[in-house]
């Protein structure tokens, strides 16, 4: 018992502690080959390629819808006013005198000054040409003329402006006839799906507009917006540049000289000087007319007096149609209420004792003015607050009213004891 009690563990006596060795393995990585490293970094640059791919891929998968989805407001495009005449001879005058003093030291031309100045007349025509571009009605038939030839049915367009979301483009509405879907083909040679904005029968213009983002950089490298200048300067004999589809064809190119500039070409609620030229031109050539300086100064429609058998070209004067194009850019209906009228002149004030407006020639059926109750020969003094002493006066008041509103129009009309005031209320319509 005692040596039992001798190997029981006491209270004062702590019991042996057990050790215990383990064995500690360090697992070291098994070296890596040159030949394997060689192999990974390759790896990975091919995954680096294809994650490249697949983000440039989804970019421009996105991009269009991404743009259409966050873009801001559209920018409100403002035509620049025409220079004043007095300003402007001033200046010319100026520049005239300076060229006099150079008189003296000019040589005769000879075969090689020709030859300069051609060339820098094609210089100038080239830097133009970028302003405008070939307008096409897409058809869902074959058009096999057009595949045999080369030649499509298309209009020059003229880049008018560029709103932050579109780039602008007026055309002649000839080419919206029977179409719904266009294509706008750039001086670069790029073509681009492009939509009808506006149009305007009565003057027989059209705003076609294609979005920012979908033209390429090239394109923009090679695109210009036009500058549209004063053609109120324009006198008989200056030197112009005819550019687009005079001929039948796109890309023509032809110089001549202003044969005229003392006659209109009327429309209703309004007229437009006309540039007559020597320049030869298809009868439905369309185009662009440019001052030596690269300005727009008409465009070329076969609209301008139809009945022309001469052949040449005649542009709508560009500052006569800057209202008109502003009012377009912006997506707005053009006002139309549908009178052909004239200025009474003080000649006729005096002989026949007309007052003073315009005086109504016709009126366009089933127009506002007809439905008003507006007749011709009446005299159409004010429209609106604003005073009509001249056709120039009465086609500012209406481009200065809004399609779908009412406008009360005040004339007079020849009664039995003389003219007598009349008044209607016109709703302001649109020609689209």
């Amino acid at each position: 018992m005692a040596d039992n009690k001798d190997q029981i563990p006491g209270p004062d006596r702590e019991p042996e502690e057990k050790k215990y060795s383990f064995l500690q393995e360090t697992i070291k990585p098994k070296p890596i080959s040159r030949q394997q490293l060689v192999r990974q970094l390759v790896r990975i640059a091919i995954y680096g390629v294809i994650l490249g791919v697949f983000a440039c891929l989804g970019f421009f998968a996105l991009k269009p819808w991404v743009q259409d989805k966050f873009r801001g407001d559209l920018e409100t495009v403002t035509i620049p006013e025409d220079e004043d005449s007095d300003e402007a001879e001033e200046r010319d005058g100026t520049e005239e005198d300076g060229a006099e003093e150079q008189t003296d030291t000019e040589q005769p031309l000879t075969a090689e000054s020709y030859e300069q100045i051609m060339a820098s007349m094609n210089e100038r025509a080239a830097e133009a040409k970028k302003g405008i571009v070939s307008v096409e009605a897409v058809s869902e038939q074959t058009d096999w003329d057009a595949e045999m030839t080369g030649i499509k049915r298309s209009a020059t367009g003229v880049i008018t402006a560029d709103n932050g979301q579109e780039l602008l483009i007026m055309a002649d509405n000839s080419i919206c006839a029977d179409a719904s879907k266009w294509t706008v083909t750039f001086d670069d040679g790029k073509t681009y799906d492009a939509a009808l904005k506006r149009q305007d029968r009565n003057t027989g213009l059209a705003m076609f507009c294609v979005a920012r983002g979908n033209i390429e950089d090239t394109t923009w490298d090679a695109v210009k917006v036009s500058v549209l200048g004063n053609s109120n300067l324009v006198k008989q004999g200056d030197v112009v540049m005819a550019l687009g589809n005079m001929f039948g064809y796109p890309e023509g190119m032809s110089y001549g000289v202003v044969s005229s500039t003392e006659y209109k070409a009327a429309f209703y609620d309004g007229e437009c000087d006309v540039l007559a030229t020597d320049i030869a031109t298809e009868v439905e050539g369309t185009g662009v007319l440019f001052n030596l300086t690269g300005e727009v100064i008409g465009l070329i429609s076969p609209s301008v007096w139809k009945d022309n058998e001469n052949n040449v070209v005649n542009a709508y004067a560009i500052s006569d149609l800057k209202s008109v194009i502003e009012i377009m850019a912006n997506g707005e209906s053009v006002p139309y209420i549908g009178i052909y009228g004239t200025t009474v002149t003080s000649e006729l004030k005096e002989k026949q004792g007309m007052p003073a407006g315009i005086y109504v020639v016709d009126v366009d059926p089933d127009s506002p003015a007809m439905e008003a109750g507006i007749q011709s020969g009446d005299i159409i003094c004010q429209v609106g607050d604003e005073s009509v002493s001249s056709i120039v006066t009465y086609q500012s008041a209406v481009l200065a009213t809004k399609s779908g509103r009412q406008v009360v129009v005040k004339g007079m009309r020849l009664g039995a004891d003389g003219y007598v005031d009349v008044k209607f209320t016109v709703t302001v319509g649109s020609k689209e």
